[in-house]
């Protein structure tokens, strides 16, 4: 059945509380009722759209997602060949890392861990969230005249250079050192994980 614009609208205001409401009081300490408060709605309201803050959190993780993926996209498209460090500052500047985000995810991902039913869907969240941006790194690198040779380890490496990154960034918010030092991770890895067509 599809969702009314005004289902909607309710969906998306809950989505944004949570997402104030779990930067604020960390996942773990986080009601229903305190999203709801924020939302200005009713537990009603909340429990028409979500079964539970598990499955709200994963809504607002796949919007995120869907939103850096677009801006990925966007930020790949005019790649000029000749200059290919620009279009990977360009692709890692399109999905930045975020304070508040980063703990809500930390939090989540350690509250999956203790729950198997929850770890295996977000693994495979993750999966489609990796299955769906490597065809157009893959792109991207074509078009820059170089070819993916294993697009499961390049996609598991960039997770892997994110997160880890994600980490130092955050820890040394002023360092513009540690900015240049992600971006050149990327490029490595990159490289590391595709070769010239020439000599593919």
């Amino acid at each position: 059945m599809p969702i009314t614009t005004r289902r909607a609208r309710t969906r998306q205001r809950l989505l944004d509380a949570a997402l104030d409401v779990f930067a604020e009081a960390g996942f773990g300490r986080s009601t229903v009722e305190q999203v709801c408060e924020r939302a200005g709605f009713t537990r009603g309201a909340f429990y028409s759209n979500f079964s539970s803050l598990d499955e709200l959190f994963l809504a607002l993780w796949e919007e995120r997602s869907a939103r850096m993926l677009d801006d990925v996209r966007a930020a790949l498209a005019g790649i000029d060949p000749g200059d290919p460090e620009t279009a990977v500052r360009a692709a890692v500047d399109a999905a930045p890392v975020d304070d508040a985000w980063y703990r809500i995810t930390a939090e989540f991902t350690a509250h999956a861990l203790r729950n198997p039913g929850l770890r295996r869907v977000m693994a495979a969240r993750e999966s489609a969230i990796r299955d769906a941006i490597l065809p157009v790194l893959t792109a991207a690198l074509e078009r820059l005249g170089r070819r993916v040779t294993d697009e499961r380890a390049l996609g598991d490496a960039l997770v892997a250079v994110h997160d880890g990154t994600a980490v130092q960034v955050l820890l040394q918010p002023g360092d513009d050192a540690v900015r240049e030092r992600r971006r050149a991770l990327f490029m490595n890895v990159l490289n590391a994980y595709s070769t010239p067509w020439e000599s593919a």
